[in-house]
């Protein structure tokens, strides 16, 4: 029995579940909260949307590559694309903190309208709410976006088959490493920047060239590629295999994850997917990926197995192989 929430239970990882399942899942019900999705996929008349909220309380909220605001459109966005839909509108909340600076403020709202102009949404909604110093910690924001999907689309995490292919669109924790180094002031050599991106232009593109071929997709976020492939494994009843000489790490992050004794498969990304398709299409839709301004290393890092369900296995670097949990702990709070 838990008898307080600690920063574990945001992570992504075990605790995070245990925390859906037993309480939210439990209490809230519903067909669409249990197929634990980033968006839900409903019905409204004729027509199928995509449905998502998200929160973020990113610390520093200024970092290379990015801002708490585009962090938001791009979050919003990405979760309603890896459903296969086409996003279209978002409402936005923002908490603020007595005391904040206008200039600031100002800064991120560009950064919201630039990042939804770029993926091609609208901005339709919103609300303000202002707390007192030392009530919140500068601004949080609040996105429920909106997306339409095409009636032939199927795209879920309960979907892998044995056989399925698993592509990584491009290198891992480069957004963990990057807000790590700015939060701790770590004077590492590198050139350290955010991932963060809006994906739906690379899906799109994808979807036309490949269509039912692509079976799953997920941004791997909080917890990274290693936490997202053990929820993938466990939702679609299967196992998962990769290599670890498949898995793309920038030298600078590789360098700054063994200093600081991290591993960069659980670190966050915020501008990469995993794809899980049919071993037919993998090579059009790699040549598609690679063409996309955010898919330029996608590449294969392994496959779906009818054996060990549930678990995901690596292939190392020396030839063993080894289980990769989900995360454990909370390396890295307030990551997005």
């Amino acid at each position: 029995m838990v008898e307080k929430i600690t920063l574990a239970h945001g992570s992504g990882g075990k605790a995070s579940h245990e925390l859906i399942e037993k309480l939210f899942v439990a209490n809230f019900g519903g067909k669409s909260l249990l197929a634990m999705e980033d968006s839900a996929v409903l019905q409204a008349g004729k027509e199928r949307i995509a449905f998502s909220t998200d929160s973020f309380v990113v610390d520093p909220i200024f970092f290379p590559g990015g801002d708490i605001g585009s962090l938001a459109i791009h979050g919003t966005v990405n979760d309603l694309a890896m459903r296969g839909a086409k996003p279209l509108y978002i409402a936005v909340a923002m908490i603020i903190e007595e005391g904040f600076a206008y200039r600031d403020l100002e800064t991120i709202v560009r950064s919201l309208k630039a990042g939804a102009d770029k993926a091609g949404v609208e901005i339709v909604a919103g609300d303000t709410k202002v707390v007192q110093s030392g009530k919140a910690d500068k601004i949080f924001i609040n996105t429920t976006g909106i997306g339409l999907l095409d009636m032939d689309i199927d795209i879920s995490a309960g979907n892998g088959r044995p056989g399925d292919r698993i592509i990584l669109s491009g290198t891992m924790a480069d957004h963990g490493t990057t807000i790590l180094c700015q939060r701790e002031g770590l004077q590492i050599q590198g050139g350290f920047m955010s991932d963060s991106a809006p994906l739906n232009h690379m899906v799109a593109a994808m979807i036309e060239e490949c269509g039912k071929s692509i079976h799953v997709l997920r941004d791997p976020t909080r917890g990274g590629v290693g936490t997202t492939l053990n929820e993938l494994a466990q939702s679609s009843g299967v196992g998962i295999r990769i290599r670890e000489t498949d898995l793309p790490v920038r030298d600078d992050v590789r360098g700054a994850c063994e200093l600081l004794g991290l591993d960069p498969l659980y670190l966050a990304n915020e501008g990469k997917l995993l794809a899980f398709v049919e071993p037919g299409a993998v090579e059009s839709l790699l040549a598609v990926m690679q063409k996309m301004e955010y898919g330029g290393n996608a590449g294969i890092i392994g496959e779906v197995v009818a054996e060990h369900p549930g678990q995901v296995v690596m292939q190392t670097s020396i030839g063993s192989s080894r289980i990769v949990d989900m995360l454990h702990g909370e390396p890295l709070p307030r990551i997005c």
